[in-house]
Order: structure tokens, then sequence, then C-alpha cells
């Protein structure tokens, strides 16, 4: 059994439509595929209506948070989409995604960057606009080679010349919030070093103790040293470990299965969850 708990499809800064991800989830053979969408569902619907025989769909989200400066992405699955108030604080995340993108276009102007606020629109579609779509953008231009290689202090990487702060929520208000809806909650590439400063394990053992259910162990940016790390992290402090793609399409070089969860920590995430269930057509 192949389980993938980890996807973005373009309703936020993928590139696949939700219906392109589910088929293309089970042409790479996989039995279950979670679409985290970045602060938000929008991208569930049309996933249900195009699942393939015999793929589950888990419905998720991975929401923004801030912990003392520090950036992170809580994972939350089969949590009820309608509560209010989890409906509104990640509606508050992603509507200040605009605000965000437009700033660091302007910005990136003034830089002498060669791209347009239309042109980044036009680009993110329907989805939520993202600085993957802004970086987008600068590689049409020819400015960077990579999407990847705009996340750079050069540009709009974290505390780069062309870099704004988001609106994002504390990582045990999410964590409440997301329980409160009835799902489960993890912490999603914990020791990324790549995209930045992590969190110290005091802190993913405070947040273990607010109720955080798991961390994602096998991830495109942790190496073997770091997910033997992490391993032993979630059996110390009773935290389920996942693995997933982190799948953003044509975005990211990382293929749909390229690490996947062990099928009894996903039936205990389906356990767990109360707040609704995984969908199979």
């Amino acid at each position: 059994m192949r389980i993938d708990l980890h996807t973005h499809s373009a309703d936020s800064d993928g590139t696949d439509t939700p219906a392109e991800l589910v088929r293309k989830a089970a042409a790479e053979g996989l039995d279950v595929v979670a679409l985290t969408d970045h602060d938000g569902v929008g991208g569930h619907a049309e996933a249900v209506e195009a699942l393939p025989d015999g793929l589950t769909l888990v419905p998720g989200m991975e929401l923004s948070c801030d912990l003392d400066g520090i950036s992170l992405h809580m994972l939350a699955y089969l949590f009820d989409p309608e509560e209010p108030e989890l409906t509104r604080e990640r509606d508050a995340v992603r509507n200040d995604r605009v605000r965000r993108a437009k700033l660091m276009t302007e910005r990136l102007i003034e830089l002498g960057v060669p791209i347009t606020w239309e042109r980044v629109q036009e680009i993110a579609g329907e989805g939520a606009i993202a600085r993957p779509h802004v970086a987008s953008a600068m590689v049409e231009a020819g400015i960077v080679g990579s999407v990847q290689e705009a996340f750079t202090d050069e540009w709009i990487g974290s505390g780069g010349r062309a870099y704004v702060e988001k609106h994002e929520l504390d990582p045990f208000d999410a964590i409440r919030l997301i329980k409160g809806a009835g799902g489960v909650t993890v912490f999603a590439h914990p020791l990324a070093v790549k995209r930045g400063v992590c969190l110290p394990e005091s802190a993913v053992a405070e947040l273990a103790a607010a109720g955080l259910d798991g961390i994602e162990v096998d991830h495109m940016d942790h190496d073997d040293e770091t997910r033997a790390r992490l391993r032993a992290t979630a059996a110390d402090l009773g935290l389920l470990a996942t693995g997933s793609s982190d799948y953003h399409g044509a975005r990211k070089t990382c293929r749909l299965g390229e690490f996947t969860t062990d099928p009894e920590v996903y039936e205990q995430i389906v356990d767990r969850a109360t707040g609704a269930t995984p969908v199979k057509r």
C-alpha cells in the first residue's frame, strides 16, 4: 500500500489542477493521496469529482504558522472544513497572501526586475497567490534559472531584498483549531534547514504536549541522518512519523510517491480523526 500525505495543486502553488493531481497519483501507483494545499480547501471538490477508481483521497491542508519569528507549516488532515473558527483563521492567512505577493512584486520592480503584478496573477490563475508564482514570473523574465533560485537573500528568500512577512498562525493555536475541528496535525518538514531557521527540538516537545499528532520524517529536504534523528524524536515523544513527497507539479523536482507513509501510521491518522473521513470512489 503506497500512501503520500503531502501534495499541492494549482489551488495553491502547485501546477496541476486537483483533477490532474489525483489522476497522476493513480498513474504513479498510489493507493492513498492527501491534497494539502496551503491555507485552503478549495481544490477538494474537484479532486473528489475526478477521483479514479481504487484511489483514496485524504482531504487536508497545510497551514502557515510562526513561532518566535520562525516560520513553520502544520499539515492538517480529515478536519471538518466548515468549522467556523478554523475557517475564519485559515481564510485570514490565505487572503493575506495577495497583499504579500503584491508587495514583493513591487519591491522586485523597484530593484529593476522586469515583471508585472498582472503577470503574477495570470500565473497563479484561480489558486491562492504565493511566492512561487512571483518566482515563476522571475524565471520567465530570465532573472533566475529556476523557482528555487528566487528563494535566496538576493531576492525573495526569508530576509531577502524583496521579502515581505506574511500573516501566520501561532502553531499552538493551529493545533487547537485543527483538533477542535476533528482533525489530525502533523508538523511538516520540521528540519528542512534549506528553507531557513528551524524550531529547536524543545519546541517540538512543547507542540507534542499541546496535542501535535505527528512529524513529517521522510521528505526530500531531509537527508538520511536527519530522518534518523527525526524518527528517534518521534519515538521519544510518542508522535506519528509520516513520509510524503510535498509534490508541487512542475514547480519542484520531487515526484508523487517519492516518499510515503507506513500503512499502520495512516490507519492511526484515520482512527484519530472525527471531522471527516477519507474519500474513495
